[in-house]
C-alpha cells in the first residue's frame, strides 16, 4: 500500500506527552554522533535504539561497509552542554515551538550550531537504517518525487554540478557536512573561539541539503519506513527540523516545496 507524504502524519502516535529521551548514538545510523555525548528528541527513551535494532534485524544498513569516525563529544561543563540540557529541557515539554526558541541571553551562532549537529545525527540514524532499499538501481538519481532532482557539487572537489545516483549522493552530502561539522573554524568547540563571518551562511547550506534527505525519504522510501514502524519518528523529527528553519528563516521557501503539503499538516496546529 502506497502512502503518500502528507498523510504520514495520520500515523504519528496518538500519545503527545512523550518523554525526553537521552540515547548515545554510538554503533547505528549512516554516520557516527557528531560532538554530542547525548542525542535528544520527543520520541519515547527506547525508540531510537528500537529503530537501530529493526534495522540490523531486518538487515538495514547491511550495504554499507563504512565505519563510525571517534565522537567528537561535547565536554560537561562547556556552554555548548549546558545548551544542549537546556534544549532537553524544553523538549521535553512537548511544545516544539518553544523547544526551538533561541534562550534568553544565548548567541544565535551557538544555538544555531548545537542543533544543527543534532538534525545530522537524526538523520544518520534515520536514513541509515533504510540504507538496503537506496540502491543504485532503485533510486538513479537524486530525487524527491517526479519534479525534482537533485545534482551534487561541493564547490571544491567537485565544482560542477553532476548527476548521481542517489545513495552516491546522500554519501557526498554527508561526508561534506561531516567535514564542515569537523572543521573546528567554522564550528568551534572550544570556549571563547568566536564563530566566522561565514557561520550563518555555512550553517544554511547544510541544513538546506540534510532537508533533501528528508524530502527523499519521504517520496521514494516511504512504505518501508511505515513496514520498519519509524514513522512517528521520522515525523518528529522532521516537525522538529521544519519548526528550527522557520523560526530563524534558515531555508528557502522554494527549497521546502517538495514536502510543502506535508510541512503545512505537520505545522497547521501550532501556529
Amino acid at each position: 500500500m502506497e502512502v503518500c507524504p502528507a498523510q504520514a502524519l495520520l500515523r504519528v502516535h496518538k500519545d503527545r506527552n512523550r518523554v525526553i529521551s537521552t540515547v548515545y548514538l554510538s554503533r547505528c545510523g549512516y554516520r557516527p554522533c557528531k560532538r554530542q555525548p547525548e542525542f535528544f528528541s520527543l520520541i519515547p527513551r527506547t525508540a531510537w535504539a528500537e529503530v537501530a535494532a529493526r534495522g540490523v534485524i531486518c538487515g538495514r544498513g547491511s550495504r554499507s561497509s563504512k565505519t563510525f569516525k571517534p565522537k567528537k563529544n561535547i565536554p560537561e561543563g562547556s556552554h555548548q552542554y549546558e545548551l544542549l540540557k537546556h534544549a532537553e529541557a524544553t523538549l521535553g515539554s512537548g511544545n516544539l515551538r518553544m523547544a526551538v526558541m533561541l534562550p534568553e541571553g544565548e548567541d544565535l551562532n551557538e544555538w544555531v550550531a548545537v542543533n544543527t549537529v543534532d538534525f545530522f545525527n537524526q538523520i544518520n540514524m534515520l536514513y541509515g537504517t533504510i540504507t538496503d532499499f537506496c540502491t543504485e538501481e532503485s533510486c538513479p538519481v537524486m530525487s524527491a518525487g517526479p519534479k525534482y532532482e537533485y545534482h551534487w557539487a561541493d564547490g571544491t572537489n567537485i565544482k560542477k554540478p553532476i548527476k548521481c545516483s542517489a545513495p552516491k549522493y546522500i554519501d557526498y552530502l554527508m561526508t561534506w557536512v561531516q567535514d564542515q561539522l569537523d572543521d573546528e573554524t567554522l564550528f568551534p568547540s572550544k570556549i571563547g573561539v568566536p564563530f566566522p563571518k561565514n557561520f550563518m551562511s555555512v550553517a544554511k547550506t547544510i541544513l538546506k541539503r540534510l532537508f533533501r534527505v528528508y524530502a527523499h525519504i519521504y517520496h521514494q522510501h516511504f512504505d518501508p519506513v511505515i513496514q520498519l514502524q519509524e514513522e512517528a519518528h521520522l515525523n518528529t523529527s522532521f516537525k522538529h527540523f521544519i519548526f528550527f528553519v522557520q523560526e530563524f528563516n534558515l531555508i528557502d521557501r522554494r527549497e521546502l516545496a517538495p514536502l510543502q503539503e506535508l510541512i503545512e499538516k505537520l505545522t497547521s496546529k501550532d501556529r
